[in-house]
């Protein structure tokens, strides 16, 4: 065997098998039924689609298809109370999904029942709101690797792998059998000056990059980012309101009360200001007649909240699952008028456009998260524009400032993304491979005399 042979048996290539024979239902918009079927004949691959685009039709339609090509169930992992979403909106395309219990066609189970499941029983499975990959350490992130690291089709869904944060894409990557993260990030990526926690992606490698991620994802914000009319398509408008409220100023060595700065400061004014936080939002929600989403993040806020808010319902992290599912699709039929919760717990897969108003009471640092909840509301499907009410006390600073310098920060990062594969995702049905360059070395070789 010579050297360049050598090296040949060292390169692969990722071949993926895809479905052959398919029928994607009628009820679909022309766009759903190219992704589907781009989906379908790919086998593992992920689907980036803004909010209200139809994720959740879209991989029920390929589940369906994948069980009857191999004659073996799939499986849809789904936060908690979606699946009672997801079962709803297989219907309309007469689908039926039912609850695990290893026989149905197309099952359905939450996250956190993620343990007692046999995966391989499963001819496919689908990742609902696939960013909860975002936690490369997680252990849900392991799990779901390890489960299905032989499972022959694979389906991420979700609107945005993250609004700030190119690496996830090497969770999905890796789950999908593509190339894992830490491969992926030798490749593409290079650390930023002396922090090893942070990557950026290297210059010169940009178009490979984005052309390798578009062999296995697509990513659209509205349909003509593949070709499609946007009619019927059009966003309300988002309006943000900031309600500061005044806290006593207990210090004497300064005239006015000083702005928290660190984490710490800043959980110790949140603690300190929640009944007047509450207050200002008991007064903003009673006097409202209309569905009403309340976010919070510290349990005394939760239970003030429910204890000042007419008609309010809480839904907290300690609530058996069964409650929580049970109060959220509530929510959803409107059988409940007004919601409280945490982001982390309801801010994540739910379609709530009947609703148009929502308070912020108390904000965790995590940008990803109030994203996440907004758009619960603001999304295609919704005919209002949404209210985002946002209640901090005087010592926490400009925080509606900040919110939007880092939505502005997302919306440049998305577009950028978009932007970088508008002209790969044009050839959709292609095999993914793991390309190499040869070394072409510039300086020729001077064998040394000793």
């Amino acid at each position: 065997m010579n050297y360049n042979q050598f090296l040949s048996k060292k390169s692969f290539n990722v071949s993926f098998k895809g479905v052959s024979e398919y029928n994607i239902h009628n009820e679909l918009f022309d766009y759903q039924k190219c992704l589907v079927e781009w989906a379908l004949k790919k086998g593992k691959c992920a689907i980036f689609a803004d909010c209200g685009l139809g994720k959740t039709v879209m991989q029920i339609s390929w589940a369906a298809n994948v069980a009857k090509y191999t004659g073996k169930p799939v499986l849809i992992l789904a936060p908690l109370a979606v699946g009672n979403q997801t079962i709803d909106e297989a219907l309309l395309i007469n689908e039926h999904i039912n609850w695990y219990d290893c026989s149905s066609k197309i099952q359905i189970l939450n996250y956190d029942k993620l343990h007692t499941i046999d995966a391989s029983q499963f001819s496919g499975v689908v990742l609902d709101e696939s960013s909860i990959l975002k936690n490369f350490t997680g252990k849900i992130r392991n799990q779901l690797i390890d489960m299905f690291k032989y499972t022959d089709f694979k389906l991420c869904c979700t609107a945005t792998p993250s609004p700030n944060d190119l690496m996830e894409l090497a969770n999905h990557s890796q789950f999908l059998g593509v190339m894992n993260r830490e491969e992926m990030l030798a490749t593409f990526f290079v650390h930023d000056g002396g922090e090893t926690s942070k990557w950026r992606l290297k210059g010169h490698a940009k178009a490979d990059y984005w052309e390798w991620v578009s062999q296995w994802a697509v990513m659209l914000d509205k349909p003509s980012d593949i070709g499609f009319s946007d009619k019927g398509f059009e966003k309300t408008d988002l309006i943000y309101h900031q309600h500061i409220v005044s806290v006593e100023h207990k210090s004497s060595d300064f005239l006015f009360p000083m702005q928290a700065s660190t984490l710490r400061e800043r959980q110790s004014e949140r603690r300190a200001t929640v009944e007047v936080r509450v207050n200002q939002a008991a007064e903003l929600v009673n006097n409202n007649d209309e569905p009403f989403l309340l976010w919070c993040d510290r349990n005394d806020e939760s239970e003030r909240l429910r204890k000042a808010i007419n008609e309010s319902v809480e839904v907290k992290g300690s609530d058996k699952p069964e409650v929580k599912a049970s109060r959220l699709h509530g929510f959803s039929n409107g059988n409940i008028k007004r919601m409280i919760s945490k982001p982390s717990i309801a801010g994540f897969g739910m379609n709530w456009q009947h609703c148009s108003n929502m308070a912020f009471v108390g904000l965790s640092d995590s940008y990803e998260q109030m994203y996440q909840a907004i758009r619960r509301c603001w999304r295609f499907g919704q005919t209002k524009d949404v209210n985002v009410h946002v209640i901090v006390a005087e010592t926490e600073g400009n925080v509606l400032q900040n919110i939007k310098r880092k939505d502005l920060q997302a919306k440049e990062m998305k577009l950028e993304m978009l932007n970088q594969m508008r002209d790969f995702q044009s050839n959709k049905i292609r095999t993914i491979t793991k390309n190499t360059k040869e070394y072409a070395p510039s300086v020729s070789f001077k064998k040394p005399l000793f």
